[in-house]
């Protein structure tokens, strides 16, 4: 069964099909006429076989995909995919749930993704810090891994070792790039990752049968191709100097930045700002709480949470100098796309309309 025949299946209109595949196509910044292609790869496509691992992570990653606005289209997706392994969802157990991982990987050799969130004891390290069924996660991710057609590594944990990493690493934690150098490997990262990301990179794959185009961290550029700071609401305020000091101070009230509360927008690349969580409803900055800076690598030992990156003097005035800090900031921590691709892909992307869309399938 095709995935638009599980989809009518389940009841969802084609119009409501033709938004998802819209917003997909303009939230990855595709061209109009990639709506189609998804729309057309989507309808057709079989059913993938994934694989999820969750090694050394706390489950946020899980609980925030099953907790997105719900009943959504991405769910449904998400749902009609063959998810054949995940211990936290899965009804089966013990010996059951670890038959279905091989069943799954021999059936579907070469063909299947696996999505893995948490950081693992990486080679070398006691293999005892963290197993599953009896075998340690480096021997699992291996196993898992060799019949695979790619590596999807959920969460900050998965991309860069996240908590586990953070100093002293008591378990010699890696992050899945450390492990698997034979296979793509796209980073996710975000603690926990946004679901329409995780869902967005699922969809590309499935219409174009490959992973998107990443940047040097290995994340899909159409979600990190642009700082947090770039796209806050706030970032008016922080061109105009304006800037809370406290987290209830007149400022703070007003809505003002929160760059000298330790607000890590500038350095931090997601699409937090513009997808926000809960069915859109908000994000931790409109929640008065600065970016924790929490898709970047190292943000844990990253010098405190509520510590300037470098709190600006005087009046921030004029634009150019909020890009050159902006600018500072992303160099250092580097993974952003280039000013003038940015340029290009803004020139090339227009929007096309589920209406428009419907007159061509």
């Amino acid at each position: 069964m095709t995935l638009g025949e599980t989809l009518e299946r389940n009841g969802i209109s084609r119009r409501g099909f033709l938004k998802f595949c819209v917003t997909t196509a303009s939230l990855m910044a595709l061209p109009p006429t990639a709506a189609t292609a998804i729309a057309e790869a989507l309808a057709s496509a079989r059913r993938p076989s994934v694989i999820w691992l969750s090694f050394q992570e706390c489950t946020g990653c899980t609980e925030s995909l099953t907790r997105s606005f719900a009943p959504t289209l991405e769910n449904l997706i998400l749902e009609t995919i063959s998810l054949d392994y995940h211990h936290t969802l899965q009804a089966a157990a013990g010996e059951a749930a670890e038959l279905a991982r091989e069943q799954a990987m021999h059936a579907n050799q070469g063909e299947y993704l696996v999505v893995i969130d948490g950081s693992l004891p990486g080679p070398g390290s006691n293999p005892g810090y963290s197993t599953i069924a009896g075998i340690s996660n480096l021997q699992m991710l291996e196993e898992t891994v060799a019949g695979a057609a790619a590596v999807v590594a959920v969460g900050t944990c998965a991309a860069f070792g996240g908590l586990p990493v953070a100093d002293p690493n008591p378990t010699g934690a890696v992050p899945v790039s450390k492990v698997v150098r034979d296979k793509p490997v796209i980073n996710v990262s975000g603690c926990p990752p946004l679901p329409m990301v995780i869902t967005g990179v699922l969809a590309h794959y499935l219409t174009f049968g490959k992973l998107p185009e990443l940047d040097e961290y290995g994340r899909p550029l159409a979600f990190f191709g642009q700082s947090i700071h770039d796209r806050c609401y706030r970032r008016p305020f922080y061109d105009k100097g304006r800037f809370a000091e406290t987290f209830d101070d007149e400022g703070a009230k007003k809505g003002w930045c929160l760059y000298r509360l330790g607000c890590k927008g500038p350095m931090a690349y997601n699409a937090c700002a513009t997808m926000k969580w809960n069915g859109g409803t908000s994000w931790p900055i409109e929640s008065g709480h600065p970016c924790l800076g929490c898709s970047e690598p190292d943000f844990w030992d990253a010098g405190g949470f509520y510590k300037a990156l470098s709190v600006p003097t005087g009046n921030i005035g004029g634009t150019a100098a909020v890009a050159g800090l902006a600018g500072v900031a992303a160099g250092a921590v580097g993974g952003y796309l280039s000013g003038r691709a940015k340029k290009d892909a803004r020139t090339a992307h227009r929007k096309v309309t589920a209406d428009e869309l419907e007159q061509k399938l």
